[in-house]
């Protein structure tokens, strides 16, 4: 492919991820249709088909850019304190959690092996960001014990989302119910379990 060519390819991928991440912060992903998505870039409906195979491959594509910032930021972390700073990388990946809390094995079963195994690679990177992270925190902490984090870690993202991003229509129906309800940040309710995960090596 010349360079020109990828270049304008990666200028409309990333367009359209832009627009599907605008749409995305205002409607459900169910309601998005690709039209929608058009809507918001400088070409039609027809030409996205160049780009993704639907929907379903734009949202994964989207979810692994997530991941590969957030991944950066974990790289990045400079707090003193670990559960301080990885839960602070998380208030920044309110997409990515919101994504995460949906199913994403419709997404995974409309994407193509190739952009599924993008988005594999980019979450892969992830967990090794967290236990390089760990290591770094937590020099005396061994492979074991950065396994049973993660194991324990990645798992709970995919509820953070609905934690702390409860709509007034949920808390009416919880207090019907004699649910007790508490209001969190995504930077507590993280910080609260990092700093349990990691007690045995402080």
């Amino acid at each position: 492919m010349a360079k020109g060519s990828e270049e304008l390819t990666n200028r409309r991928r990333e367009e359209i991820l832009s627009a599907a991440r605008q749409l995305y912060d205002e409607m459900p992903f169910k309601d998005i249709a690709l039209k929608e998505i058009a809507d918001r870039t400088s070409f039609t409906r027809t030409s996205i088909y160049n780009y993704f195979t639907g929907k379903e491959e734009i949202f994964m594509s989207l979810l692994q850019s997530e991941f590969s910032l957030w991944a950066d930021d974990i790289d990045a972390m400079d707090s003193e304190d670990f559960a301080v700073g990885l839960s602070a990388t998380l208030g920044k990946r309110k997409c990515m959690l919101k994504m995460m809390s949906m199913n994403l094995y419709e997404i995974e079963d409309g994407s193509r092996i190739e952009r599924l195994t993008e988005f594999k690679t980019a979450y892969g990177r992830a967990i090794a960001s967290v236990k390089s992270a760990l290591k770094r925190y937590f020099p005396s902490c061994g492979e074991e014990f950065a396994e049973e984090f993660v194991y324990s870690f990645f798992p709970f993202l995919f509820g953070v989302y609905p934690y702390t991003e409860v709509t007034e229509k949920q808390k009416t129906a919880m207090k019907a119910a004699g649910v007790p309800y508490r209001e969190f940040v995504t930077e507590e309710i993280s910080r609260m379990l990092i700093e349990k995960l990691v007690r045995s090596v402080n």
